[in-house]
């Protein structure tokens, strides 16, 4: 019987690993911390994939290069490598996307891809991410159950830059549609929600809701004292 690993930071992430490992076959293991994520661990347990749904870090090179490491990504490789994919597609306009399996490599999402699913880009970002997990574990049983041989990546790359906090300022001049795109994208754990800044203040915005027929967005509001969004 194969050995499984998961390794993941993300709540919903591994509330659906929980589901997996009690349905698929296999033994499974979770990593949900960077000090967990060793190569003496791995080695002995001998998996046969080591799957990151959502990993904050680099992944040594020695288990890259020793066990067949899986990684998500949410768009449709080789367009969109790169950092913070769900806010980098929306503002540039799109309304879906593709969620990529690929064989992890040194190189950031350069790798060869195993499969892809078709994926929304509507509502929340938290949203999006609780349906990009449930997309991604039922990736993870087709790989299990197939094995596929990973294809090397086609077409044109187009990068994407890691957005920095301080990009999170709601810029000024947009319409309606943008203003609601722009709240909604950062609405989730662990962003950094979109605001301004009144005085000595900050305004965080979050819970958008987009009202066409009287041309505005409501949202709830958090007021605090300025901080440097850059040291956040």
């Amino acid at each position: 019987m194969n050995n499984y690993v998961v390794a993941t930071v993300k709540s919903w992430n591994r509330e659906n690993f929980k589901k997996v490992s009690e349905s698929l076959p296999g033994n499974w293991f979770l990593i949900s911390s960077k000090e967990e994520l060793t190569y003496e661990y791995l080695a002995s347990l001998k998996p046969r994939y080591v799957f990151f749904p959502h990993w904050n870090w680099i992944v040594p090179t020695q288990i890259v290069d020793e066990f067949e490491c899986v990684c998500f990504h949410m768009t449709d490789v080789p367009y969109g490598r790169g950092g913070s994919p769900l806010q980098n597609l929306i503002l540039r306009g799109h309304r879906s996307t593709k969620l990529t399996a690929l064989k992890m490599v040194k190189s950031l999402d350069a790798g060869p891809v195993y499969m892809k699913s078709d994926l929304s880009l509507s509502g929340t970002a938290k949203e999006i991410l609780k349906r990009c997990s449930e997309r991604t574990f039922d990736l993870i049983a087709e790989i299990i159950t197939l094995e596929p041989i990973p294809k090397e990546q086609v077409g044109e790359v187009v990068e994407f830059k890691r957005r920095k906090p301080a990009e999170s300022r709601l810029p000024e001049n947009l319409d309606m549609k943008n203003v609601y795109d722009f709240i909604r994208m950062l609405d989730a754990e662990g962003y950094p929600k979109a605001f301004i800044e009144l005085g000595e203040y900050i305004m965080e915005f979050d819970s958008a809701e987009l009202k066409l027929e009287d041309d505005m967005v409501t949202a709830r509001v958090v007021i605090m004292p300025q901080k440097d969004k850059s040291e956040k």
